[in-house]
């Protein structure tokens, strides 16, 4: 897996910082005319001023609640996006709801290279169990990988024996997905007998890869790499390997990504190898967005990669600069559970506590009953289902048992093992 994507990954950084600010100033000095909202919350800058990381630091950090205060006063895109990315095209609704449009041209996510890193090739057939419902997570892979030249089976997310025929039938090379659904297909495939041999390689994204998770993969001999992506803004970085298919450290900054490592809750670069909240500027010109604090914590790495690429390296994901929590591949966020406690008079507080059972992700809403209330666990947790999207159980906490600490959202999930 050393063979580069193209000969942008290999620039002199150097010359792959010159070009990259040379392309965003071409991109602001064409947008922020097009796009009025830009230009008003960047500040209305000079693009010709933007030369240099430090004068990107001036703009202010877009961030999720940001966006989601300029989408409600100005639906569906808050003004962002390119009406020419909005002809013939696809939106997504992530929670929140937050919009997203789907970029322009083919491999709209910048999917591909992180998809030829993790092994892929044109003619692979690829079972991609990433979700196609309302979200963009299963198109940001699908169309990466179509435009590499594989052949995609869009099977979505659940229906696990379905899956395993499928799979079983099709004889897919390769698996994109969550880290952990690759883990329940193999095991129900054992236990129908049903044998999946041919999955060989894998890009996973929307939640953790913990180290014995993929060494369950290695044990089973598929090479499984994983990727950062949001559905605002594509694959932000991703793992690359050796030649027999073992992890570099770090992920690399895709293309045409600019990457800072900010302290949380400010727009104040921190020194490389502090661990700050990410925040990414896009050079997409059909949704260039400047500035967009993810809300992930992440760090600067040391040093080039081993396989060649010069780009930029960050530790991947380290946790939550908020409270909003990505459970299952999709983002928690507290006003959610606020909803759900408003929708039950009878709960006086909760807290929604993120661990793992085995590989999975679980969730439990601790709740506490208002004074001489028996609150019904069956009816919040369906209450829970419908607002969330995910299942969780509930448990009754005795009254004044939950932390006074400020916390709607507790992950206690270790990820170091």
């Amino acid at each position: 897996m050393t063979s580069h994507f193209d000969d942008r990954e290999t620039r002199v950084p150097d010359v792959r910082e010159r070009d990259t600010f040379e392309s965003l100033r071409a991109l602001l000095e064409r947008s922020l005319n097009r796009l009025p909202a830009l230009d008003t919350w960047l500040g209305t800058p000079d693009p010709a001023a933007l030369t240099d990381r430090s004068a990107l630091a001036t703009i202010p950090v877009l961030r999720k609640p940001d966006l989601m205060d300029m989408q409600e006063a100005n639906p569906p895109f808050g003004g962002l996006a390119d009406p020419d990315a909005l002809r013939g095209n696809r939106v997504f609704m992530s929670p929140g709801p937050v919009w997203e449009p789907q970029g322009l041209g083919a491999d709209p996510w910048a999917a591909a290279r992180a998809l030829f890193a993790a092994g892929f090739r044109a003619g692979d057939i690829i079972h991609n169990s990433l979700a196609y419902h309302m979200t963009p997570g299963g198109f940001i892979l699908d169309e990466g990988a179509r435009a590499l030249g594989c052949l995609v089976f869009p099977a979505g997310a659940g229906n696990t024996e379905a899956q395993v025929d499928a799979a079983a039938r099709l004889k897919p090379s390769g698996y994109t997905g969550t880290p952990d659904f690759l883990k329940i297909i193999l095991e129900k495939a054992d236990e129908l007998g049903r044998d999946l041999a041919s999955i060989k390689r894998a890009l996973v994204s929307g939640g953790a890869l913990f180290p014995s998770l993929r060494q369950y993969y290695a044990d089973r001999g598929v090479s499984v790499l994983q990727c950062y992506a949001t559905a605002d803004l594509g694959i932000i970085a991703y793992e690359s390997a050796d030649a027999s298919g073992a992890p570099y450290p770090g992920m690399i900054v895709n293309e045409d990504m600019i990457v800072e490592i900010v302290r949380p809750g400010t727009g104040d670069p921190v020194p490389d190898g502090e661990v700050g909240e990410l925040v990414v500027t896009t050079l997409n010109p059909g949704y260039p967005l400047v500035r967009f604090g993810t809300g992930d914590l992440s760090a600067i790495m040391p040093g080039l990669s081993p396989c060649g690429r010069t780009g930029p390296r960050i530790q991947g994901w380290m946790g939550r600069a908020d409270q909003r929590t990505k459970v299952k591949g999709m983002f928690v966020d507290p006003k959610q559970v606020s909803e759900v406690i408003k929708a039950h008079p009878e709960v006086a507080r909760a807290r929604l506590v993120v661990g793992r059972s085995g590989d999975a992700d679980v969730m439990t809403l601790m709740v506490e009953p208002a004074p001489g209330a028996q609150p019904d666990k069956g009816a919040i947790e369906a209450t829970l289902a419908a607002i969330l999207k995910l299942r969780g159980a509930v448990e009754i906490a005795p009254h004044g048992s939950l932390p006074n600490d400020g916390k709607v959202i507790a992950d206690e999930r270790d990820y170091s093992a």
